[in-house]
């Protein structure tokens, strides 16, 4: 879905006659969702086919492994959903070639564990993350401190792995413990059938989750009515009355004949934000397309506007969103305090 949003931005930026007069080619290559493959796919596009620029790649993990080949070649790499703080800061230090257009886990896991007790009014609450992924370790480890911060606590904190079937041992220990929230850092795969098997259990607690879960598979997987009662942050709303959202939304299901999910409408983001680098650096140069990169400011995309800030990290705004009935009913747009 992340190669169809860039696909659609360039597809209509090369009808238009291309950038700076020439037309830009994504060429794809597949990481098999693995770190080592991701460093040997980045490698591939960077000294095989040339690229000038790489997005990618979808998970924190993934990304975390092409990033330092990226950098040690001087080129450009954009990550349209990769959320771990680390992918673009590492000790103090900012990579200079590394920018993403996906909010951090620290906003996600701040906003999630202030509407679990400002909103929800929850003081008690369950961790339930992916021990094999940066991205839902990073999330779990910020939504924990916060609610703690926010004078709620966290009766447990419990771990899966990434791709496991069956459950329902640690959600029997999680429901002994009857939490009023259970925090689910992860992607829809995991997510929907913890969400189905929590349900099956009678566990009835509110449970909260962050961008991994927009994507329509967590209906297919979980059903609409074990998913009642659930909340997640995510970058952007259909019920968003911003015209740009609309144009974008309309324009994907005009391309692909499906609704855009959010790491489409990301992938979007990302190839926009290279398009309007290019267009200003007046040149397909990768040092003078960083350097574009790093000014970008008050950008629309499809998702909002956004600004690069000082750490190669977007400042844009986020929404919450709740599960009913099997559709995602806008609840509230939350802006960085940045």
């Amino acid at each position: 879905q992340a190669v169809n949003g860039i696909n659609l931005a360039f597809k209509q930026v090369n009808e238009q006659g291309g950038v700076n007069g020439k037309k830009i080619k994504l060429i794809v290559a597949d990481n098999k969702s693995e770190a080592s493959e991701a460093a040997a796919a980045v490698t591939k596009l960077i000294t095989t086919d040339k690229c000038k620029l790489v997005f990618g790649a979808v998970s924190s993990s993934n990304v975390l492994a092409a990033v330092p080949i990226a950098e040690a070649n001087k080129i450009p790499l954009v990550t349209a959903t990769a959320t771990n703080p680390k992918v673009t800061v590492e000790n103090g230090q900012v990579k200079p070639y590394t920018f993403r257009t996906c909010f951090i886990d620290p906003f996600q896991g701040k906003i999630m564990s202030e509407f679990a007790t400002k909103s929800l009014n929850a003081k008690t609450a369950v961790v339930y993350a992916d021990s094999s992924s940066d991205y839902s370790k990073g999330l779990a480890k910020i939504f924990a401190e916060n609610f703690t911060k926010n004078g709620g606590t966290v009766l447990s904190q419990e771990a899966f792995l990434q791709r496991d079937q069956d459950f329902k041992a640690t959600l029997t220990k999680i429901k002994a413990l009857n939490p009023d929230v259970i925090f689910i850092p992860a992607y829809y795969e995991e997510v929907g059938k913890i969400v189905k098997q929590a349900r099956e259990l009678g566990i009835n607690a509110k449970l909260l989750g962050a961008d991994g879960w927009d994507d329509s598979k967590l209906v297919d997987i979980a059903g609409a009515q074990p998913l009642n009662d659930t909340y997640f942050c995510s970058h952007y709303s259909e019920q968003d009355n911003d015209a740009n959202v609309k144009d974008f939304i309309a324009a994907y299901k005009a391309e692909y004949g499906e609704e855009p999910n959010v790491f489409a409408a990301l992938g979007y983001d990302a190839g926009k934000m290279l398009v309007d680098a290019i267009k200003r650096a007046g040149s397909d140069d990768p040092e003078k397309i960083r350097q574009a990169l790093a000014e970008t400011k008050n950008l629309q995309v499809g998702t909002g506007i956004i600004t690069m800030d000082a750490n190669h990290d977007p400042i844009k705004s986020a929404v919450v969103l709740e599960m009913k009935d099997g559709q995602k009913i806008f609840k509230q747009k939350i802006n960085p305090n940045k």
